[in-house]
């Protein structure tokens, strides 16, 4: 578009005060250039970024090199990718964290507004925990029982017909389990979380359980539908904010959550996790894919922006250290399952080759 201007008309705009309206449209032509660093992206992820933000503003302030502290915001994973593939330029975040990869229509949507160098890190391993209050029941749970305590249709045993889920106590599931309400607080539907447990979980026992497989005899209906969690009131979103389902769970001790294993770690004297499939979640479980809840975390940056943005490239070169990553990492201690000494080894060849 810019390209196609006359010099009369170029001339014209140099002369013009363009509001910041106008200016945004054209992406680079911001009136300020932004010097600091713009994260968005998943909830899981964010806690590990920010950290990693002030960790590289402090050093590179020690070196005498003034540094703003990037800034991170957590949008959850959608909304993230969302926001990273609107754009070029200043006013467009330069990185999106994502709690699962980015996907085919993400990556149309970026290279439609001309981001077509699209840079991954592969950041470490997180769980998905069910977690509940240090003051609530320790129990075991395995992945049938959370899908039917979740699911908005089951499988009525006596017709083999699909029904509104009927089960308003846990004992209803099974009589070994407590006899209180079901309650939930999990991520929304813009939270890559929630859309890696729907498949681990939902679609796992959809695709499993003979029942549901004779009720959805369709694939792709089983697939879209099977997977629905209920929306009466047992599961309750919460945003794309796992400290307030830790608040949630710390004020009702009969609730349980779905939240990243970062934030069991850093919670753990006021939440405990829920074994499933008589697995709990651990830096060792999760490592060796014992427990089956786990996932590999990502952060994506524009290879557009390494020339826009002073910092990018050293910043980049901050979260893939191992002194940040590593099994010695200060990201172990917030939770971040580390990748093996052979992972790292390429994450940094890889990415360092892209710089």
């Amino acid at each position: 578009m810019i390209r196609n201007l006359s010099k009369i008309t170029l001339l014209t705009l140099s002369l013009t005060t363009l509001s910041l309206e106008s200016s945004s449209a054209f992406g680079l032509f911001s009136p300020e250039k932004r010097n600091e660093i713009h994260v968005v992206g998943s909830s899981t992820v964010s806690p590990f970024m920010s950290a990693i933000s002030e960790e590289f503003s402090r050093l590179q302030n020690l070196k005498n090199i003034p540094t703003k502290t990037p800034t991170v915001e957590s949008t959850g994973t959608k909304e993230g990718l969302k926001q990273f593939c609107a754009g070029v330029g200043y006013d467009y975040p330069d990185f999106a964290n994502a709690s699962r990869p980015i996907r085919q229509k993400d990556i149309v949507n970026c290279s439609k507004n001309g981001i077509k160098e699209i840079g991954e890190i592969k950041l470490g391993y997180d769980g998905i925990v069910i977690g509940n209050s240090v003051g609530g029941k320790k129990i075991k749970l395995t992945k049938e029982q959370i899908f039917l305590a979740l699911a908005a249709k089951v499988v009525d045993h006596k017709t083999g017909q699909l029904i509104d889920n009927p089960y308003s106590k846990w004992s209803d599931i099974d009589a070994k389990l407590p006899k209180n309400e079901i309650l939930f607080y999990g991520p929304p539907l813009t939270s890559g979380t929630r859309d890696v447990f729907v498949e681990m979980v939902m679609e796992d026992v959809c695709f499993t359980n003979a029942d549901l497989i004779n009720a959805y005899k369709d694939e792709s209906l089983r697939k879209h539908s099977c997977v629905a969690i209920r929306t009466d009131g047992k599961f309750v979103e919460s945003g794309e904010n796992d400290n307030l389902i830790i608040q949630n769970l710390k004020n009702n001790p009969h609730a349980f959550g779905i939240i990243g294993f970062n934030f069991l770690i850093v919670n753990s004297k006021v939440i405990q996790a829920v074994k499933v499939d008589n697995v709990l979640p651990s830096f060792d479980t999760i490592t060796s894919k014992k427990y089956e809840l786990s996932r590999p975390l990502f952060v994506y940056f524009k290879r557009e922006h390494l020339d826009l943005i002073p910092d990018m490239r050293d910043f980049i070169k901050e979260i893939i250290s191992a002194d940040t990553i590593g099994h010695n990492g200060y990201l172990y201690n917030s939770g971040l399952v580390a990748l093996s000494d052979s992972e790292l080894r390429e994450v940094r060849r890889e990415t360092l080759s892209q710089l």
